[in-house]
């Protein structure tokens, strides 16, 4: 395809950062508790977050041409966001113009009307019909959950100038869509934070909507899902412990969906297709890890599944993917690391192991579009630090090529080193830390330290490529992750141990990987801060509760810190699913005396505290805003009744408490461009002033 240079750096745009350039300056509210005393307002940080700003925009657009996968292939066209729609470009044309295909301008204009206000609109998914017939696309109001779905008719091929591409249809709260056919289409509807329903649009009938598939229970998530090979439709139910998976053979669309196997309790399992066979993902191995299994679509269920594959002691299945003959599975090493395992479906014994880079934290593969290759796998490879990198997998030949962009990145690559240790727990189990740092290990010693930590639902720590992330390195800070159980890290079983009765591990693995980063001669306990998102915030509020000496200060995103008042509260869209990771402390007694030990609200104490940023959004539906009101004004009144008990200690640093409440905002926070900056200047701006840094100092040193 041959195309101008601006249209190729249009298609290698990131997601994310795509919105730098185009969206209009909002000024943002910030407000601080009015319990906090004066000097912990947000006011005291306004120069550093002034400096930071210039420091964390020039980072940002020094990486808004990073690749991503947004752009998607067609017979005839290469479909491309750019800032205000959807584009397209004819492959059969030796220098082809883009054609708008979907105009954002116009629902922002119909918004306006309707509403009397204004609202960005950000396109979320794209899936085009198997003989680019039609497109699918959704499209999401900024800090709105829902989603709207555009059906979009792509024109005549013969007589183009007669049909041009233009919307047909258009449905409202659409999560998950695939096309079964060209004019068969299947998705499910978000309510409120659960999807349960799936729906089959038929084009061909007067646009007939019929509901397929309704799941009753209600801590079961719904959604739908093409295989690879775009065989089968699949129709997945899944809880947080067990699985449910129906399929539709797209040569029959319209036909009635049929069960692969029936929902057994901590049977979790996800399916793939080959060659009229099925390649299932399922916790069926050695300690209910995740196994590769070969079974008939004629007899599916698990009486006929046959094991081709269980990874060695301290290796875990992240994620599979069958591409033509060869099933690619994303491993997970002892020591966190990534790397992929190959099996020739034919002949599964000769499975081979391939490295990837020590650095590489994510690994995201390329949905494979109607058009794309069946034989090969293209990802992106990426860390907090260095940014996404593309790659092709052939599985054929046993070789990883790297795409022409990638040699700007590599002359970057040896800048930043990965240092990965491992600390003992409590309980004598090894917990992995991953280091990034810019100086060799052993000079780490009076470096200030950031520590990342999530721990909960089986996830991993986000760690994709974050321009903030790598500004802060430059600075000269280092950056550990620590993955605690709870999280995903290290399989299935890593997430098991620290759910309900042991919650209380990832608190103590969290304390052994600080005092193991002291130790090892990396920073120290007044350099050092913890931070965290979500549900990441229960064991660092529970260490500052039991070990606040430990750590400097703390930033807190869309904090769940009031635990106990949360699963208590059964109206609360996500809190009777969320019991499989918590507890049920309505019904079970024990449970509520565990959670009560941990919980970061109703565990504070008068103390001296690291200062904290809690940083809230009021649009949150996931987590509740009041707890973390309550949070924020319980931990004042401790700081300030432990200060006025001991006179003496006011000669130390005051610990802030900053309550940050952003308005509008849902769960994810901010979705505009300079209100992201803010936040991220605030941020390192509340970092080195808690901890007494000078960025200025350090440019000067620098120098």
């Amino acid at each position: 395809m041959n195309t101008s240079h601006s249209y190729l750096y249009t298609l290698k745009r990131c997601i994310f950062l795509k919105r730098l350039l185009f969206k209009r300056l909002v000024v943002p509210r910030c407000y601080a508790s009015n319990t906090c005393c004066p000097t912990s307002g947000l006011e005291c940080y306004r120069d550093l977050q002034r400096y930071f700003k210039r420091r964390v925009r020039a980072t940002c657009l020094n990486f808004s041409a990073v690749p991503n996968y947004s752009m998607v292939c067609g017979l005839h066209h290469v479909y491309f966001i750019d800032k205000n729609g959807i584009y397209r470009l004819d492959q059969r044309k030796a220098n082809p113009l883009p054609e708008q295909v979907l105009d954002l301008d116009s629902f922002i204009e119909k918004d306006r009307s309707e509403q009397k206000t204004h609202a960005q609109w950000d396109i979320q998914r794209i899936r085009l019909s198997p003989q680019e017939k039609h497109l699918a696309v959704t499209l999401k109001k900024y800090h709105n959950e829902e989603q709207r779905c555009v059906i979009i008719n792509l024109g005549h091929e013969t007589l183009p100038s007669l049909v041009q591409p233009h919307i047909i249809h258009t449905l409202d709260k659409v999560f998950s869509f695939e096309w079964a056919a060209d004019d068969v289409l299947y998705y499910t509807t978000l309510e409120g934070l659960r999807s349960s329903t799936v729906f089959c649009l038929n084009l061909t009938k007067n646009r007939k909507i019929t509901s397929v598939f309704e799941e009753q229970r209600l801590d079961v998530f719904v959604e739908v899902a093409l295989t690879r090979d775009q065989k089968l439709l699949t129709i997945n139910c899944n809880s947080k412990s067990s699985s449910e998976v129906l399929v539709i053979d797209k040569d029959n669309p319209s036909g009635e969906p049929f069960l692969i196997q029936s929902r057994v309790p901590d049977l979790l399992y996800h399916i793939e297709h080959w060659k009229g066979s099925l390649i299932v993902l399922a916790n069926t191995g050695p300690g209910q890890e995740y196994q590769v299994i070969q079974t008939s679509l004629s007899e599916p269920s698990v009486g006929s599944w046959l094991s081709l594959y269980f990874p060695p002691p301290g290796f875990s299945i992240k994620d599979m993917e069958v591409v033509g003959d060869f099933c690619v599975l994303t491993i997970r090493t002892p020591s966190c690391q990534i790397g992929l395992s190959v099996m020739p479906l034919k002949h599964p014994d000769a499975l081979y192991f391939m490295k990837l880079p020590s650095w590489v934290s994510t690994f995201e593969t390329k949905k494979a579009g109607v058009a794309d290759k069946t034989n090969t796998l293209e990802f992106l490879i990426s860390s907090p630090v260095h940014p996404p990198m593309r790659f092709c997998l052939l599985p054929e030949e046993s070789l990883i090529l790297g795409a022409e962009d990638n040699k700007s990145s590599t002359d970057q690559l040896n800048s930043f080193m990965t240092s990965r240790l491992k600390a003992t727990s409590k309980d004598d189990t090894l917990v992995p830390i991953t280091v990034f740092h810019a100086a060799h290990l052993k000079a780490l010693g009076k470096v200030p330290l950031l520590v990342h930590v999530y721990g909960s639902y089986g996830r991993d720590p986000n760690m994709e490529f974050c321009p903030k992330k790598r500004l802060l390195l430059k600075l000269g800070w280092a950056l550990a992750y620590c993955h605690i159980r709870g999280g995903g890290e290290h399989g299935l079983s890593w997430h098991r141990q620290a759910c309900v009765e042991g919650k209380q591990k990832s608190v103590e693995d969290l304390v052994a990987c600080l005092e193991h980063l002291f130790s090892s001669g990396v920073s120290s306990s007044s350099l050092t801060a913890l931070t965290a998102f979500s549900a990441g915030a229960v064991p660092v509020g529970a260490l500052c509760n039991l070990y606040p000496h430990l750590i400097k200060a703390v930033t807190l995103k869309a904090p769940f810190l009031d635990v106990l008042g949360t699963m208590e509260d059964s109206s609360l869209p996500l809190t009777i699913e969320d019991r499989e990771e918590w507890g049920d402390p309505v019904e079970n007694p024990s449970h509520k005396r565990i959670i009560a030990n941990y919980c970061p609200l109703h565990n504070i104490t008068p103390q001296m505290y690291p200062s904290m940023l809690l940083t809230a959004y009021n649009a949150d539906s996931r987590v509740p805003l009041s707890g973390i009101v309550k949070y924020a004004e319980k931990l004042q009144k401790a700081i300030d009744s432990y200060l006025s008990l001991n006179p003496g200690s006011e000669c130390e640093h005051k610990p802030n408490v900053v309550l940050n409440i952003q308005p509008g905002a849902n769960h994810h926070g901010q979705e505009d461009f300079d209100l992201m900056v803010n936040e991220d200047a605030l941020e390192l701006a509340f970092l080195y002033a808690e901890l007494g840094l000078d960025p200025r100092h350090s440019r000067k040193k620098k120098r």
